[in-house]
């Protein structure tokens, strides 16, 4: 093994000798990887395929003491640091450029107690998996909207997802967290231990340490009703009022997101997305507006399981390959204006792929004070998603073009609150923006107690000031 050229946590270079990187290898039960080691590749991709980045070293870690280890050796060599759970969020924070990569996807145990109705499960787990462990059982914790997301960057950027109206957001069913800080040690996070850094994690992001386990509530969640109509572009404005309309009439148990996007066949379309939550008979009645609304091309709603509900989403958003860019913002109202700029800015849209997404933030994840957990939008709110995809490299540019114009042109209407899991790469300066009412400057005290160094630096990051 020679040494090895690495990026330092600030922005240096330096060289590691082969036998500290030999020391670092054999004390980890996981595999440790360098570029031409099998896996390498395969560690290293993520969901937006336009993140091409390639560590010097891939901690692949099997426990939380590989986790300890891997974190003491990139603090006593000053070494930049990224941690991947599940690899989905957009900007690709999880592989850093020429720095130690602590991957925690081989952690995928789960441990249900259908009893206590609670599930321990380690960071490297998808919702997908996560979820079929716990429907075994009938239950479920809030997860997100796409299978093949990482419950830990959801979870601790706040979490969006099916359950939320009925079960508040998947930050609000964490019941401790287990964390390794950035001098190495292993912490555990409730409402009872290291109680401030537990309302630091619910919202506050990969700032304070690695998670490499979660504690969530479940809740009893049986068949489910769910589905899609579309409908044609020619008639998106109206649709989408019915849809404003509708989503604000939800029950807890009811959500309904609306797209803006390309049918498999080729046609423009807008849908609408719905679920229920509980007796299926009830969500019928809840959910009949939805299948009576015009003359729907398409109407999926029926019967199915959570599991299935979870992969609704999969086939448009594929895991790996695909070219990805993306931004978001909140809106507190979808007034007609505004469906007409979208409805407008959508009809030019550059790739089949591509897709206006919204989501209907209300029930029980609104009704939460905003101080209460570091994520504080807590109001009746769409979260809105400009997302363009593609295949080919050559084309990034116009995408890209396409996505910022059609952003722009929205932004005056929105609320000026994010979600933080929805920020693009650029957007350090719309940081604050997602933790309002004294939020953020909590958070900084809590950077500035657990990593006053920033060791922890590549993801939505609060700065420390010490």
């Amino acid at each position: 093994m020679a040494d090895i050229r690495v990026i330092t946590g600030d922005g240096g270079e330096a060289v590691l000798e082969s036998a500290a990187v030999q020391s670092f290898a054999e004390g980890l039960r996981g595999r440790l990887l360098q570029a031409g080691d099998g896996g390498y590749d395969e560690a290293r991709r993520v969901w937006n395929g336009m993140i091409d980045r390639r560590p010097a070293l891939i901690a692949r870690c099997a426990g939380p003491a590989d986790v300890m280890a891997a974190v003491r050796f990139a603090r006593d060599h000053r070494l930049l640091v990224s941690v991947k759970g599940g690899g989905h969020n957009i900007t690709g924070n999880a592989v850093c450029e020429g720095g130690l990569m602590i991957d925690l996807s081989p952690m995928k145990s789960v441990r249900v107690d259908p009893a206590g109705r609670t599930a321990r499960a380690e960071a490297g787990l998808t919702w997908g998996e996560y979820n079929r462990e716990t429907q075994a059982f009938g239950l479920a914790s809030t997860g997100g909207v796409v299978s093949t997301t990482g419950i830990a960057g959801l979870t601790l950027g706040g979490g969006l997802g099916w359950l939320m109206g009925k079960h508040g957001l998947s930050c609000d069913n964490l019941l401790s967290a287990d964390l390794v800080s950035a001098e190495g040690e292993l912490l555990t996070a409730s409402a009872d231990r290291h109680p401030e850094l537990f309302w630091g994690l619910r919202g506050g992001g990969g700032n304070f340490g690695v998670v490499t386990s979660f504690e969530y509530r479940l809740h009893p969640v049986e068949p489910v009703l769910a589905g899609m109509v579309l409908h044609p572009m020619a008639h998106a404005k109206k649709v989408l009022q019915f849809y404003r309309d509708f989503a604000r009439s939800c029950p807890d148990e009811a959500l309904a997101a609306a797209a803006l996007m390309t049918a498999p066949d080729g046609a423009p379309v807008v849908a609408i997305i719905a679920s229920y939550i509980g007796d299926i008979a009830a969500g019928e009645r809840v959910l009949a507006p939805v299948r009576k609304f015009g003359a729907p091309l398409v109407d999926t709603i029926a019967p199915t399981s959570y599991v299935a509900l979870n992969t609704l989403f999969d086939a448009a958003v594929p895991y790996g390959g695909v070219q990805r860019y993306w931004k978001s913002s909140f809106l507190k109202e979808l007034g007609d204006d505004l469906l007409d700029i979208m409805v407008a800015r959508a009809a030019p849209m550059r790739s089949p792929m591509s897709m206006v997404l919204f989501f209907h933030l209300h029930g029980a994840a609104a009704r939460v004070h905003p101080q209460e957990t570091a994520f504080g939008a807590r109001e009746d709110l769409w979260d809105y998603d400009v997302i363009s995809q593609w295949n080919d490299p050559a084309e990034t540019p116009g995408h890209i073009e396409w996505t910022r114009d059609y952003w722009t042109a929205v932004e005056p209407f929105a609320s000026g609150e994010v979600y933080v899991n929805h920020l693009d790469a650029e957007e350090a300066t719309r940081i604050r923006a997602a933790y309002a009412g004294g939020n953020y400057d909590r958070l900084v005290a809590l950077k500035n107690k657990y990593d006053p160094t920033n060791l922890f630096r590549m993801n939505q990051n609060i700065r420390p000031t010490v």
